[in-house]
């Protein structure tokens, strides 16, 4: 089967395409979908396990703009792939490692780098990013993203499938073991992006707190609402290593106005829509 239909419902496709958009990638199998990620890019997920979702897109975008010159990232927890995949096309000559634990995921994201083509700058390893023998001190990047599990075990109903349990609880640490990885790995000027909960205030609080620790600096941030006139869910934070700042940015960082997913009218925000277009997505 070919994808390689330049338009949807007139839309340009931008972008490069990938192998797979003429059928020379890797077949699809039962319990599998291949959905459509950005530009000509695909990924391939399992039909009842975790689905990619609007916080992976906002934290590879917030990423994007934080560093639009990244020459190396590192995606922590990286799921399927989908964040480090969707910032993999906006900088096209990106090196990437990412780290991801749950052996299906992995063998999903490795599928998903061979059909868009980005096996050869696209490296997938497999294992508990807190295990030190997967990061060798020394490899530093310009750009750290992420988008962490919420909520401590035993918090809430963990689901219908292991491998979202894993994506929404912290079976393999939380906030602050991504924040004090990020701090170590992070090249002189680099820039973390992750996407976390800022409702209750308490997990707004985790995510300073986790910064603070890390030695970080949260430079800037941005709440997230999905609704028009609701509270913020979510936020995303753009954080730099202490030392990399001269002081008088250590006290408080940019607070950027909401950014609303959808209007009260249930259609999709047109700051959104624009979002979604910088990033291969149908407005």
């Amino acid at each position: 089967m070919r994808y390689d239909e330049p338009t949807f419902k007139g839309w340009g496709k931008p972008g490069p395409l990938p192998p797979g958009a003429t059928g020379s990638g890797p077949e699809l199998e039962v319990g599998e979908t291949l959905d459509d990620l950005c530009g000509f890019f695909r990924i391939f997920q399992l039909e009842k396990g975790h689905r990619f979702s609007t916080d992976d897109v906002l934290t590879a975008w917030y990423g994007k703009i934080g560093c639009p010159s990244a020459r190396s990232a590192l995606d922590l927890g990286s799921g399927i792939g989908a964040v480090g995949m969707l910032a993999a096309w906006c900088l096209p000559g990106a090196r990437f490692v990412t780290v991801e634990a749950q052996e299906e995921s992995v063998r999903l994201a490795r599928k998903s780098a061979q059909w868009n083509g980005l096996t050869e700058r696209y490296e997938i390893r497999q294992g508990d990013f807190r295990d030190a023998a997967l990061l060798d001190p020394k490899e530093k990047f310009d750009l750290v993203l992420a988008s962490p599990p919420y909520f401590p075990l035993g918090s809430g109903s963990e689901g219908d499938h292991p491998q979202k349990v894993a994506c929404r609880f912290e079976t393999r640490g939380g906030i602050s073991h991504y924040c004090q990885t990020a701090a170590r790995h992070l090249e002189r000027g680099g820039f973390f992006s992750c996407v976390f909960p800022v409702s209750p205030d308490e997990q707004h609080q985790r995510v300073k707190e986790a910064a603070q620790s890390a030695g970080l600096i949260i430079v800037r941030w941005r709440p997230v609402a999905l609704r028009e006139g609701d509270r913020p869910l979510l936020g995303l934070f753009g954080m730099m290593r202490r030392e990399d700042l001269p002081e008088s940015m250590w006290a408080q960082g940019w607070s950027e106005p909401t950014l609303i997913i959808r209007k009260k009218s249930g259609e999709v925000h047109l700051e959104y829509r624009v979002i979604k277009l910088s990033f291969g997505f149908p407005p």
